[in-house]
């Protein structure tokens, strides 16, 4: 491993800072010295991608290597997630932090440099699973440069020590919500101990583990989410409008501070923009959409379920978007869809989405200045930990344990869905009838839920991706340590056409899109796109000319169970230090 974090820390912590002015020896001496030195960390750990991240739900136009799978998926000479150079900052500024002299700055940013290295580690266990732990800043004859990799165990104990010392130093208010604070630091202990907890359950049997058991890290997860509930300081935005509330959020060009744990911060004045706004409306930038599979779980505006209705499955765009829950019309284009402030509708429009179910979320007002339209200059800040996801922590964890009551889920769930005007998740209703033909069938959801409360576990499932759909890595997350990797052997189908020819799907007499046959075109026709069958568009019954849109109809995807729930060692790092060993199902030739 240790290569890699040699290649950083050997050259010397001073080609981070101004050699001229800098050394250990004159840095660290006060509260500004230390924040500055942290500062790189906010922006390079914190993760806030809406678009970078496949995965089931939510599809680009280029299928990326790890959902195509198989040999698509190959070990990498370099790079591949191993890397250590934040590490190395982290462990420079806590080998270096007693040369301040003001205590209360040093319990800060000690506070501060153990959450980013529990932060780190988390980011490293998901991906790698068992890693070499280091505490100290590596020298070239440092023994830890050909070390193993430390059992995760070692590395999870580790990261409750920091993130538990996070929680005690960090300030309870900052002056904004994109500085760190107790309540973040205990929103990624909530975060990494479910993560935890629930991936020993659904792997026991497949791994074995050492340590602490999965209602350990489960009880963690639910305690520290309730204390961020018990105290009162956060609560979801509204205004009580269940049809715009949720789509607002996170269109204010400012984290609302009530709902947002931790945030990062965008500002057109100093170039700090990024592309949430322009990435669904501009094809070059990857046509995202969701998958029938995501739209196919919202609810219907009534709690009950989409799928129990006769000819679900076949049921077209208008039809099927009609009356569901209000997230779904804020999250994803339905016929009449506004920007938000507009008065013009913007139907689907099938030159910038793969599947048709054509994304939203994220997507600034119309009011807003207009640059964000007009390129990559969205200023709208992203979360990174918002009450929300402590909200489903919580209900989730009580669930997994075993210990839920229909109180935690009014405390929790119902919160949740109120915002939207949705009916709360009623635990014995659920429990008595699982969804057995949508969410536990192995063929749209998942097959690893059993037990008692396997309905419940199965709704607050479905409440999580629809919650926080397009939020960074969590439904690749959370698919890992479900044991649901089968999930991505799914069909990824998009809209659903009875027929090619003329569609109008907002009804303003305007035909949003044609689809002919080769040799067939009615070139009298006027249509916002065009697209020729079994050229710009495949659908899955090309022979009847109708089928679910096939994005991906040459393409395989799959997943291989003894394989693909963790990455590659890098061919590079083995070479350096075999000691490291490569993970299970990948060569090392």
């Amino acid at each position: 491993m240790a290569a890699s974090a040699l290649a950083i820390s050997s050259c010397g912590w001073l080609d981070k800072l101004p050699e001229s002015d800098l050394s250990p020896e004159t840095y660290f001496r006060n509260e500004t010295d230390l924040k500055l030195f942290s500062n790189p960390l906010y922006n390079n750990l914190l993760d806030d991608n809406v678009y970078g991240h496949q995965d089931d739900q939510i599809l680009n136009k280029t299928l990326s290597d790890v959902l195509q799978g198989g040999s698509a998926r190959t070990v990498p000479q370099s790079g591949g997630g191993w890397s250590w150079s934040n590490l190395t900052r982290i462990n420079i500024l806590l080998g270096n932090i007693d040369n301040c002299a003001d205590e209360a700055a040093r319990l800060k940013y000690t506070g501060v440099a153990k959450f980013f290295r529990a932060y780190f580690y988390f980011d490293k266990v998901k991906r790698f699973g068992d890693v070499p732990w280091i505490d100290h800043e590596l020298t070239s004859d440092d023994p830890l440069l050909y070390a193993p990799r430390d059992n995760r165990e070692v590395i999870l104990t580790h990261m409750i020590e920091d993130i538990d010392e996070a929680i005690q130093y960090l300030p309870e208010t900052e002056e904004n919500p994109y500085r760190l604070t107790k309540w973040a630091a205990l929103a990624l202990k909530s975060r990494f101990c479910l993560h935890e907890g629930t991936f020993r359950k659904y792997h026991s049997g497949r791994m074995e583990f050492q340590g602490n058991d999965a209602e350990y890290y489960l009880n963690l997860a639910a305690e520290a989410s309730r204390e961020i509930m018990d105290s009162g300081r956060y609560h979801l935005y509204s205004t009580g409008n269940p049809d715009e509330d949720y789509v607002r959020l996170f269109a204010k060009e400012n984290a609302d501070p009530n709902e947002y744990i931790l945030a990062r911060c965008y500002n057109r004045g100093v170039a700090v923009m990024h592309d949430a706004s322009t990435y669904p409306v501009m094809a070059s930038h990857g046509k995202a959409g969701f998958s029938k599979k995501m739209v196919d779980s919202y609810l219907m505006r009534d709690g009950s379920r989409f799928t129990d209705k006769e000819g679900w499955a076949t049921m077209e765009y208008a039809d099927e978007v009609a009356g569901r829950d209000p997230r779904l019309a804020q999250t994803m284009r339905t016929p009449t869809y506004k920007m938000l402030d507009a008065r013009i509708m913007s139907p689907v429009n099938f030159e910038q989405t793969v599947t048709g179910f054509q994304t939203i979320k994220f997507v600034m007002s119309s009011t807003a200045e207009a640059a964000h339209l007009s390129g990559d200059q969205s200023t709208n800040d992203l979360p990174i930990f918002r009450y929300a996801e402590v909200l489903l922590n919580y209900a989730e964890a009580k669930a997994e344990l075993g210990t839920l009551t229909q109180t935690d889920l009014n405390e929790s769930i119902k919160l949740i869905r109120d915002r939207v005007g949705m009916p709360n998740l009623d635990m014995d209703a659920a429990n008595a009838n699982p969804d057995l033909n949508y969410i536990l069938n192995p063929q749209y959801g998942y097959s690893n839920i059993t037990g008692p409360n396997a309905g419940v576990i199965g709704e607050i499932r479905r409440e999580r991706n629809i919650e926080l759909a397009q939020e960074g890595t969590r439904r690749m997350d959370d698919l890992m340590r479900w044991r649901e990797g089968k999930c991505i052997d799914q069909p990824m189908y998009g809209f659903y056409f009875s027929r090619i020819g003329t569609f109008d799907f907002n009804e303003d007499g305007v035909f949003d899109l044609y689809i002919y046959q080769d040799g067939k075109e009615d070139k009298s026709i006027k249509a916002t796109v065009k697209l020729k069958l079994g050229v710009d568009i495949y659908l899955t019954d090309m022979e009847n000319e109708r089928g679910y849109v096939d994005p991906f109809q040459n393409i395989a995807h799959s997943f291989n169970e003894d394989r693909d729930y963790f990455y590659p060692i890098p061919y590079g790092e083995i070479d350096k230090n075999k000691n490291l060993g490569q993970n299970p199902g990948w060569s090392n030739n």
